[in-house]
């Protein structure tokens, strides 16, 4: 049986979607100093939305001690590190960026960096274990290429996250040429693209029926960053450009692949009748050669059906998430999830998803982490053996629809 960082008995794991973020008034120090008054006053008012966050246990987003010594607990020996806190002058419930108005623009983008210079310091804690991914806006392409190469000379390995485009956002689409520039620096830089879950969606207004209509559809925005980038030939233009999509499934991917597919091949050989925008996108190979070779996907939360079709995308390219410390994780059940999705699989392409293929594509060194591993990963044996049920307290999406072994 192969080895990774010279582990037999134990899974390197890395969780490719994990959050963290400094408690909210933390945040001043790293701000420049014209906005500190406008700060206070801005947290003076601010009324938080997340329960979570006001929680004692919240502070296993910032607290770094408390948040390594759970993770070891969980089995988890390193991490890209997503937002999990409101960044400075953010909207309320934002913890992504959404593509702000040219009037809120400029704060917007100083608490945003607010938050990337914090999450470098924080990273730069344990820089073998931690890959925090940067955000940028894209109102205005300059300053975004600047990020870019902020992300990059900061050691921000998890790369830059996008933020929210909906319909109707000011902001020309992904798709749209102009953002050419903010592609090139992140080829250049090797600063991967990452499109987060949930962070794509319109307003649906203060509605009762809001919250079912953000559960219909979130997915669905969520996924058109593959989409945009692809069909508008960005991969074609920067071949060595990645992006990974995260907490998104996978199950949807290999249809939108085939989908995409058609439709180009529709494209290039007239098959779309007489409808006519402009002259429509041309690529240089399918759609799905796109994914082969530049998107990955974490797939929060991987499911058992989903890990059995996991050959219809590539198991190299798919990624295990804790979504760790968020209550709809695995956390701190982790060994127990792992255990339900990837029983009786093949080692190797267990280790690949569970960190083989993180390591890689984010520059973890796994004989780095092998000894901690060796204390603190999932038991081989134990995963392969499966679930008997799911555990007293488990709240994680990843329990859903458990298969019982038998015995």
């Amino acid at each position: 049986m192969a080895t990774f960082g010279n582990v037999s008995e134990r899974y390197v794991v890395i969780s490719a979607d994990c959050h963290a973020g400094a408690e909210m008034r933390a945040y001043k120090p790293y701000l420049e100093s014209k906005y500190h008054d406008d700060f206070d006053r801005w947290a003076d008012s601010y009324v938080n939305p997340f329960g979570d966050l006001e929680k004692p246990e919240a502070d296993r987003s910032w607290d770094s001690a408390k948040r390594v010594r759970q993770l070891e607990e969980d089995g988890v020996v390193a991490e890209i590190i997503y937002p999990n806190t409101v960044p400075p002058f953010f909207p309320k419930g934002g913890l992504t960026a959404l593509s702000p108005t040219a009037q809120d623009y400029e704060y917007r983008l100083a608490g945003l960096r607010a938050h990337n210079r914090w999450l470098a310091e924080f990273c730069a804690e344990m820089p073998e274990r931690r890959a925090g991914v940067g955000q940028i806006l894209l109102n205005d392409t300059d300053e975004a290429v600047k990020d870019v190469h902020f992300i990059a000379d900061n050691g921000l390995r998890g790369g830059a996250l996008l933020p929210g485009m909906p319909p109707g956002t000011e902001v020309p689409p992904l798709h749209a040429p102009e953002h050419d520039p903010v592609w090139q620096a992140c080829e250049e830089r090797g600063v991967i693209v990452a499109a987060h879950g949930g962070s794509q969606s319109p307003d649906y207004g203060l509605y009762p029926a809001s919250l079912s209509m953000w559960l219909m559809e979130t997915s669905w925005f969520s996924h058109r960053p593959l989409w945009a980038l692809i069909m508008s030939g960005v991969f074609d233009r920067f071949p060595k450009l990645r992006m990974v999509l995260a907490e998104q499934g996978s199950d949807w991917i290999a249809n939108a692949l085939n989908t995409m597919d058609q439709f180009q091949f529709a494209i290039e050989h007239g098959g779309i009748g007489e409808l006519r925008f402009v002259e429509p996108q041309h690529l240089k190979r399918r759609p799905s050669d796109y994914w082969a070779d530049n998107v990955w996907v974490c797939a929060s939360f991987l499911h058992r059906s989903d890990c059995e079709r996991r050959d219809k995308i590539g198991a190299h390219k798919i990624m295990w998430g804790s979504d760790y410390p968020h209550s709809e994780g695995t956390y701190p059940f982790s060994e127990q999830g792992i255990s339900k999705t990837f029983a009786g699989m093949d080692h190797d392409e267990v280790q690949m998803m569970l960190g083989g293929t993180a390591a890689q594509l984010y520059g973890f060194d796994l004989d780095v982490l092998a000894p901690i591993a060796a204390q603190h990963g999932p038991r081989v044996d134990v995963v392969h053996g499966g679930l008997d049920k799911v555990p007293v307290g488990a709240t994680s999406m990843a329990f859903r629809d458990v298969r019982v072994r038998n015995v």
